[in-house]
């Protein structure tokens, strides 16, 4: 929708390099599209930008990426309505910050109400929208006038890189889709592949219509102060090759665009302060819900609010730099949480799709887009170092002493420490996030190893060690005298060994009795000594059974088998870091899972 009003705006900044501003902006997203792309496809979850944040970085980061997805949103509302309002003044003579806050009144109650537009008619209004951005390229190409990109950049280079910072709001849409990745089927291919061929062809479409538009605009409408500042440039660079049709076309084209961009605006956003309410971040009034019309009412009127004090009081320039700068703040965010939630070895961590060029893609992402707000000038960092000072404040004041979840970068802290700090709330999380993601429907066999022992051992010791740590453990749990258990398992290994693997055996016995079976899992880092194998065990599954139980016994097995042939089972095996580790390897393995519990 930016697309529609800001090429004027920025035209005063930068001259006719405009396009050029707009390509560089597509380039600093492409870092943050790879990152938001992995992060989606580990937890594909509702609540964008805020849940991947809080979760890596934890509860102060994720106050600051919370309130700055839900701000940038609400502000780009703000300059959509504002564009939309500029548009109708084509043929109403009503002033525009009034009839911008008409459209957010309305909007307001459309979203209190429930009403969104189907996703059919999504998709028609984008194509409508591309269908009109076409005819204007294809038609404006043979008629620009090569004199008007004369000067080129007459502000010399460095605007081109402050004003890629003020369109960058223009590529705020393209990861939302993360807000919706419960929603979307296959997140591991569909969600990157959208990303990144969104970026591609918007960036395309947004150089071309920027170069085709200051290549047909009459002076008088990009002049070089803002007093007659066109609002509507499209439209009036449609007029100069195709009169009235063509500022009816893009007109109408402007109207579905910011409608479209000022709804969303209000439904995405007021989601923010109802996730971060339900995490003890936000007063609990934020999450309550309207019993009619099953919509967060307090959160939806609050962002309306908002949206409306930005239009009355903000010039639009100074709205579209904070609606940017918070974009940028969230960008570099994004970036800095893949690269804790890799360095923190979290086991259930495990994106469908990965970051290529990881640490350096992230590492320039972050560098390029800090880069951006130090260009867009003193005031827009003054903003932005006191939008987190806020922040701070708030965590401090309200947030702190009612949150208790452990973050990624805690995973990472005590990496380097070595001291056991980080908890396993976020452990937990993921691995439900896994099974939702991956559809996994638990079975007998998950349910024995949810609930099974597990000896971890830091030393090398002999089969006969370890089987008496065995026995004293499972002879209590299957009703079996710690003797007989003992007998039974050195006898199995004097007929033949159960070491059935390098590094891995299955020791399996009978005993008597009716429905009788449990499992139990060994890890030795130093290694097993069995007698005659020349490598030592690091892994054990250990099986007891009644005979009755021999079909389950056989499924074990099975499953067992599938699990250990991963390639990176063993790696993972032995870098897990604690008991719960080893048993989310187990529970999250790809597995073909027979019948339910």
């Amino acid at each position: 929708s930016g697309l529609f009003i800001l090429p004027a705006i920025a035209f005063v900044k930068t001259g006719p390099a405009l396009f050029l501003s707009y390509i560089l902006a597509s380039f600093l997203a492409v870092p943050t599209v790879l990152s938001k792309a992995e992060l989606v496809t580990a937890m594909p979850k509702a609540g964008g930008d805020y849940f991947y944040i809080s979760r890596s970085m934890g509860s102060v980061a994720g106050v600051i990426g919370g309130l700055s997805s839900w701000f940038s949103l609400g502000l780009k509302g703000a300059f959509a309505l504002i564009g939309m309002a500029a548009y109708v003044e084509l043929v109403l003579p009503i002033p525009i910050k009034p009839l911008a806050l008409s459209f957010c009144f309305l909007f307001i109650i459309l979203n209190f109400l429930g009403i969104k537009e189907a996703a059919k008619w999504q998709v028609t209004m984008v194509l409508g929208l591309f269908a009109a951005l076409l005819f204007y390229v294809s038609f404006g190409f043979p008629s620009i006038h090569i004199e008007k990109y004369v000067p080129f950049a007459p502000f010399g280079l460095g605007s081109i890189f402050a004003t890629a910072g003020l369109v960058f709001i223009s590529y705020g849409g393209l990861v939302k889709v993360a807000s919706i990745a419960e929603e979307i089927k296959n997140p591991g291919r569909n969600i990157p592949l959208g990303m990144i061929l969104s970026l591609i062809i918007v960036g395309i479409f947004y150089g071309l219509v920027v170069f085709v538009t200051a290549g047909l605009l009459p002076a008088d409408l990009l002049p070089a102060d803002q007093l007659k500042l066109s609002l509507t440039p499209i439209s009036d660079a449609a007029k100069v090759f195709s009169g009235g049709a063509g500022v009816t076309i893009m007109a109408v084209a402007a109207l579905l665009a910011f409608a479209t961009t000022a709804n969303a605006s209000i439904m995405s956003s007021s989601r923010y302060p109802l996730a971060m309410s339900r995490d003890r971040l936000l007063p609990a009034f934020f999450e309550r819900i309207n019993a009619k019309f099953k919509t967060p009412h307090y959160a939806i009127f609050f962002t309306g609010a908002v949206m409306s004090l930005a239009i009355w009081f903000l010039k639009l320039e100074f709205l579209v730099k904070i609606a940017s700068a918070l974009l940028i703040l969230l960008y570099i965010l994004a970036n800095v949480a893949v690269i804790i939630m890799r360095e923190s070895k979290i086991q259930s961590y495990r994106p469908k799709f990965r970051s290529p060029l990881y640490p350096g893609i992230q590492i320039a992402g972050i560098l390029g887009c800090g880069f951006l707000l130090v260009e867009m000038g003193g005031l827009v960092l003054s903003f932005s170092a006191l939008f987190i000072a806020a922040g701070l404040v708030w965590y401090l004041i309200y947030a702190r002493a009612k949150v208790e979840r452990r973050s990624a970068l805690m995973h990472v802290i005590q990496r380097i420490t070595a001291k056991e700090i980080a908890g396993t709330t976020l452990q937990s999380e993921l691995k439900e996030i896994l099974i939702e993601r991956d559809e996994i429907i638990e079975d007998r066999f998950d349910h024995l190893i949810k609930n099974c022992e597990i000896l971890d051992i830091d030393y090398t010791i002999s089969a006969e060690e370890i089987f008496r740590k065995v026995v004293d453990t499972l002879s209590q749990r299957i009703g079996i005298d710690e003797k007989t258990l003992f007998d039974l398992f050195m006898e199995r290994e004097r007929q033949t060994s159960t070491v059935i693997a390098p590094g891995l055996a299955i020791p399996h016995v009978i005993v008597k009795g009716v429905q009788k079976f449990d499992i139990l899992l060994v890890r030795c880092k130093e290694g097993i000594i069995f007698p005659d194998i020349p490598q030592p065990v690091h892994t054990m599954f250990v099986l007891v059974g009644s005979p009755d139980e021999r079909n389950f016994y056989l499924r074990a097995l099975a499953a067992i088998a599938q699990i250990a042939q991963d390639k990176d089972f063993d790696k993972n095996w032995l870098k897990a870091r604690n008991i719960e580790e080893l048993r989310d390897i187990i529970l999250l393995a790809e597995r073909r899972r027979i019948g339910v519990i």
